[in-house]
């Protein structure tokens, strides 16, 4: 084998043995970004993150629970600060990776206006939202509903999901006309523009800061490290821009 065959083998080898595995515990509303992220953090890296996608109230149970999670991308800021003041998580590694828009949607080209007229009209039977018990995006769609009056005369034709997924795949199935989700479910860059959607104004929910932390479980994790060093560079940033949020 010559030198330069073999210096490349052993390069590999060594590449190889460094790699390792990391369990991402993901919010819903950020599995379309994450997937690009982790696709390309596993060749940039060679480490492998095995994703879970939920909701952050969930996932926060689980974890106190015992749940085989070393990362969480959280739809919230208060989440991982708990799990770090519980001692669940690592101090001083968490931070906020991304800042989220909440959209009404519907899944019928035209149905939603650019003044969002329609949730105020009421001409529609149902408007899925995710439960705010569990779910950041829930709660901030329930802030701004009050904050626009709107609340308790649509209050009865809620349908609530677990996770924003779940909200979404309501008005995707179209067992709801309308969706209060997230902006990075309908306008991703890797696939055509569904439906209708207004931007809800940001000045009607408090902001949606998400937080990404290591979990006790993941401490000493090398791929661990390497990602949350990943998503603070430039090629996770671009990501997380292109998806619709704030970074």
């Amino acid at each position: 084998m010559s030198r330069l065959v073999l210096a490349g083998v052993l390069s590999l080898m060594a590449w190889s043995a460094q790699a390792d595995q990391v369990q991402v515990a993901v919010a819903a509303n950020f599995a379309g970004p994450f997937q690009k992220i982790a696709a390309d953090f596993g060749a940039a890296t060679g480490h492998t993150a095995v994703v879970i996608t939920g909701s952050t109230g969930k996932f926060y149970t689980q974890i106190k629970s015992g749940a085989p999670f070393e990362v969480l991308l959280a739809a919230d800021d208060d989440t991982p600060r708990k799990l770090e003041d519980e001692g669940l998580a690592v101090k001083g590694q968490h931070f906020t990776y991304a800042k989220g828009t909440l959209v009404l949607w519907s899944a019928k080209p035209g149905f939603v206006d650019k003044q969002g007229q329609v949730l105020s009209q009421g001409r529609f039977k149902h408007l899925a939202l995710a439960n705010p018990e569990l779910a950041p995006y829930g709660a901030a769609a329930e802030q701004a509903l009050k904050a626009l009056g709107l609340y308790g005369r649509l209050l009865p034709k809620f349908v609530q999901g677990d996770s924003i997924a779940h909200a979404l795949q309501f008005v995707a199935s179209g067992n709801a006309e309308l969706g209060l989700v997230a902006l990075s479910q309908v306008a991703a860059p890797d696939k055509p523009a569904v439906g209708s959607w207004w931007v809800v104004p940001a000045k009607l929910y408090a902001p949606i800061l998400q937080g990404a932390t290591v979990l006790k479980k993941g401490e000493g994790n090398a791929a661990a490290a390497a990602l949350m060093k990943y998503l603070r560079g430039d090629q996770a940033q671009a990501v997380i821009k292109a998806y619709g949020y704030g970074l």
